[in-house]
């Protein structure tokens, strides 16, 4: 086993999260800051196209691709590239790539502190924008590609605590938001970013509740990073 080390780096950005910090952290690990000095998660989300929610009829998971494909070829699935981005006290089966253990501390969901054993796991890996939402939203006529890229984006996935991710479904940000509220406008900044990014649409009603929420926090960051919106010709969908 080895212990992954920085990952104070990890644990102060959840912290600044979860108590309603408004810096986010990009792709690349550096903080985002809006030009002309904040507002850009409630401008995103002022600028999102709305239209209805689409029928569900076609969605299912295949169409996302397989689980967890590793679209950035790092060798490690997607799963366990967020395991170790969000987790502290990372330990590892075989190597640097398979988690076998940590800590959410704290998920970003409840504020409570979840460990996370592999087998027997407290801890999900949530879409931000979960699938279904968005095959609702535009993806439904996306080639399989950029459906691919949407599932194994690191900008659209989130360990959290595995009863509080099933508790929203495919919910959107007008049917369900996180439990710790210190943390929801950064959630809602991460589903703007999101679908800003894909070019996906939004309800009236959701785009109202996302302007109520940021409107509580108006110098929100807006986080940015994440893959490319187009996943390798490899990877493959039903």
């Amino acid at each position: 086993m080895r212990r992954l080390r920085g990952g104070a780096v990890v644990a102060a950005v959840v912290a600044l999260a979860v108590t309603g910090c408004t810096e986010e952290i990009n792709g690349s690990g550096e903080p985002e800051r809006a030009a002309g000095g904040g507002g850009a998660a409630l401008a995103a989300a002022e600028s999102l196209p709305v239209k209805g929610r689409s029928p569900k009829t076609g969605y299912e998971r295949g169409k996302f691709g397989s689980a967890w494909a590793d679209t950035d070829s790092n060798s490690c699935p997607t799963r366990d590239d967020i395991l170790k981005r969000d987790l502290k006290e990372v330990e590892f089966t075989d190597g640097t790539c398979k988690v076998s253990s940590g800590v959410l501390r704290p998920d970003p969901y409840t504020g409570k502190e979840i460990v996370f054993r592999r087998g027997r796991s407290q801890v999900d890996i949530d879409h931000v924008v979960a699938l279904s939402d968005a095959w609702q939203k535009g993806a439904a006529y996306w080639d399989a590609g950029k459906r691919i890229a949407l599932a194994n984006d690191p900008l659209n996935l989130l360990a959290v605590e595995a009863s509080a991710n099933r508790s929203k479904g495919d919910g959107d940000t007008a049917t369900w938001l996180p439990p710790n509220k210190g943390y929801r406008c950064a959630y809602v900044a991460a589903q703007v970013a999101v679908k800003k990014k894909y070019e996906l649409w939004v309800t009236a009603a959701e785009k109202a509740e996302m302007k109520k929420v940021l409107s509580t926090c108006p110098d929100q960051k807006l986080p940015s990073g994440g893959n490319p919106t187009k996943a390798p010709e490899r990877f493959q969908a039903r």
